[in-house]
């Protein structure tokens, strides 16, 4: 019989539920359990596919092509867990669902209600998880007194009510703010946050409190007697600049052991955290840096390249220095140029994206790191930028561009293939995915890769045009990367350049603190011999 945890946020969104339910599973994994974890999502949209990169983040993509809520790359990221469609369900996928089987009549004439049908439907995508796993995760996204969670907070409350006491475990995230005016720690934010939960029959078990200042034994003595939980229950979430320290903060605080008590399991005298201990150390300690410059449409939220950032981060725990991010907007290049904005750098990535904002910028950024050979990386809209730069500038095919951006471009190196051309949906109809890549050997992606056949994930509909193959490859270009058939290019790569490379697949989604993605591990190198 699989165990439950339900992970709910209060008082303020963005609190990093997220991340603590990877490290609550990082740190049940190093217990020897198998876990899983998915994310209840309570937005309307079917999935995160076609929202604003500048509203809701990174959209992260996992191995069977779903696209995703970004907290999915970080259970990625801190577990062994393999995500799929399963793990990630939203409010439009529970409605549009039920509606579904209304309209086919399978609910014989009764009236559709949240309470039963809505709840039902949300109880069974948590419980269809639980096979083949000691433990599901669950993270109720939102918070607390959002109107939009509360079909989700009755579904796991009425799961409760359904198992054993020791079967189901409710852990609530809440912020304790420091008033620095007043030189006060407030605890009335939670207590009113669990106060919430309570009236709707849910009782959290554990608080973890997400603080800037180290709670004295009197907050948490308070907190734990106005919430109605043990004091050793009230856990320290303090602020920290590295999150692969957090499954190491709450294990000192003994959270697991609370855990693994509470559910009647197994609890492991010395359990395996010593890879996190040694990326902190790493992290700590290292006095090599470099600085990498990211030059994307979507700057100005973190969250939009939230998998470039940390796999950036990999690359360096691989080669054993800290990564320094210099953030540009695109279009701020087209404005002051690449000269002055990346003067200072020792590599430059160009991460992807959609629309024709900024993307001349993403061009001359590729072409001063071209002509001024500084370590390259591109990355989706990165490469079909470097293949129109090339195509320009090299091949003196001064009209070349995609088909994304002009429709009617005499030259166009970038475009749609045949069967795309009649789609006219947005949600779920890229190429996404896994999807194969044969690698030619003697080039900068073998020699990261270490082998021929590799598999990575995709999110995007533009395609290079395979007609320019032989123009662009003549003038020096190398197509290091094509998909078995030989119809799509995936890697492309220049010579005589310390590090010159771009893909048309994401290498960010499946890499990890403790397992770099080649590709970032091999151009966090060359930016160190860059510096």
């Amino acid at each position: 019989m699989s165990k439950f945890i339900f992970i709910t946020g209060g008082v303020v969104s963005s609190l990093g539920k997220g991340i603590a339910s990877a490290s609550i599973g990082a740190l049940m994994e190093s217990h020897g359990y198998k876990i899983t974890i998915l994310k209840l999502d309570p937005y309307i949209n079917v999935d995160p596919g076609t929202m604003s990169p500048f509203q809701h983040g990174e959209v992260y993509v996992t191995e069977d092509g779903t696209e995703t809520d970004l907290d999915l790359g970080h259970y990625e990221r801190f577990t062994n867990t393999k995500t799929t469609k399963s793990n990630n369900t939203t409010s439009g996928q529970i409605y549009n669902s039920v509606i579904q089987k209304e309209r086919e009549g399978k609910y014989l004439g009764k009236t559709i209600q949240v309470v039963p049908h809505i709840t039902d439907e949300i109880k069974s995508k948590i419980t269809d998880l639980s096979k083949d796993v000691d433990i599901v995760i669950c993270e109720i996204g939102g918070t607390v007194g959002d109107i939009e969670s509360l079909p989700f907070l009755e579904s796991i409350r009425q799961l409760h009510l359904q198992h054993n006491t020791k079967d189901t475990l409710f852990i609530h995230l809440t912020l304790v703010p420091y008033i620095k005016a007043a030189e006060e720690t407030k605890t009335k934010p939670t207590q009113h946050s669990v106060a919430s939960l309570r009236q709707i029959g849910i009782l959290p078990r554990i608080l973890l409190c997400r603080t800037e200042k180290p709670l004295s034994d009197d907050i948490k003595e308070k907190i734990a007697l106005f919430c109605n939980i043990k004091k050793e229950a009230v856990i320290e979430a303090i602020d920290t600049d590295l999150i692969y320290e957090i499954p190491l903060i709450f294990h000192k605080q003994g959270l697991d052991k609370i855990i693994l008590e509470f559910l009647d399991m197994k609890i492991k005298t010395n359990p395996g955290l010593s890879r996190w201990g040694n990326i902190v150390k790493i992290l700590r300690t290292t006095e090599k840096d470099v600085k990498i410059g990211v030059v994307g449409k979507y700057i100005k939220l973190q969250d939009s390249y939230k998998s470039i950032y940390e796999a950036l981060t990999h690359g360096g725990i691989a080669n054993k220095c800290r990564v320094k991010f210099i953030k540009i907007d695109s279009e701020t290049i087209e404005k002051e140029g690449p000269e002055k904005l990346l003067k200072d750098v020792n590599g430059v990535i160009v991460p992807g994206g959609f629309g024709i904002r900024g993307v001349e910028g993403m061009i001359e950024t590729i072409r001063y790191c071209r002509e001024k050979q500084i370590p390259f990386l591109g990355i989706c809209l990165g490469l079909q930028c470097t293949i129109i730069e090339f195509a320009r500038h090299v091949c003196g095919l001064e009209k070349a561009h995609s088909t994304e951006f002009q429709p009617e471009c005499p030259q166009p190196v970038v475009c749609l293939l045949d069967e795309q051309k009649m789609m006219t949906k947005l949600g779920g109809t890229m190429r996404l995915g896994s999807y194969p890549c044969k690698i030619a050997k003697g080039t900068f992606s073998f020699k990261a890769y270490g082998k021929e056949l590799i598999h990575e994930r995709h999110r995007h509909r533009w395609e290079f045009n395979v007609a320019y193959f032989e123009e662009l490859e003549k003038k020096g270009m190398v197509f290091a990367g094509l998909s078995p058939d030989r119809k799509l290019v995936e890697i492309v790569e220049l010579k005589n350049h310390p590090f010159f490379v771009a893909t048309q697949f994401h290498p960010e989604f499946k890499s990890k603190p403790f397992a770099s993605a080649p590709l970032f591990s091999y151009f966090i190198k060359a930016c160190l011999n860059n510096r």
